[in-house]
């Protein structure tokens, strides 16, 4: 049986790539809205940590200017949009629209000429007009903060390394509500789409883009 070091090993031999940062980043940030902060709620996920590493992000991505985008998740009543995402992920209910589960958590205040992406599936690409924004706005990568690791995080990543974006993933500034998927996902997030990186990683990257602009 393989162990822990085998794993990390045959990995950086498959897959020990980098791609780096590109020169024009938007900051994306996913589906943090009050579900997860909630305790009465299901999809509770004790991700303060997460948010507030997000928001440090997004406060260095405002002071220089770089774009900033926020995802929720709405649906029509009886989730007649959400087709079998719907049917399967029965907490969904949570984001029918006027939920109280689906406004923003205290601190994430959308700012006047900041874009909210509505979404009924896992990705902000799938079915919406982000990728034209970012080309329109010339965006070459995508920096991913956001809820959760294993669901909506993993396939924006994805879909954003289709489009043909580089996605950079905060570590810190996503979560789950288990250690177990958060870290599987990262680990192949990783190795196969994206680049993670810290927090501190981010906002170094963020200075250097300013003072390049």
């Amino acid at each position: 049986m393989s162990t822990e070091s085998d794993l990390q090993e045959n990995y950086r031999r498959a897959y020990g790539n980098r791609i780096g940062f590109g020169k024009k980043p938007a900051l994306i940030l996913i589906d943090f809205v009050e579900a997860y902060f909630d305790p009465a709620c299901e999809l509770y996920a004790d991700v303060e940590d997460a948010l507030a590493s997000a928001l440090r992000i997004r406060d260095k991505a405002r002071e220089i200017g770089i774009p900033v985008i926020y995802t929720n998740v709405v649906y029509q009543a009886g989730g007649v949009d959400g087709g079998r995402f719907f049917q399967k992920a029965l907490p969904l209910r949570n984001f029918v629209s006027g939920n109280p589960m689906g406004a923003w958590p205290k601190g994430m205040e959308v700012g006047e000429h900041e874009l909210v992406v509505s979404k009924q599936y896992p990705s902000a690409f799938f079915g919406t007009s982000l990728a034209a924004t970012l080309a329109t706005l010339g965006v070459d990568t995508l920096v991913h903060t956001g809820l959760t690791t294993s669901g909506c995080v993993r396939a924006t990543c994805v879909d954003c390394c289709s489009h043909g974006f580089i996605p950079i993933i905060a570590r810190e500034a996503v979560g789950d509500r288990h250690s177990a998927p958060h870290e599987a996902n990262l680990f192949d997030m990783d190795a196969k789409y994206a680049d993670v990186v810290s927090e501190a990683d981010v906002i170094e990257y963020f200075n250097k883009t300013g003072k390049s602009q």
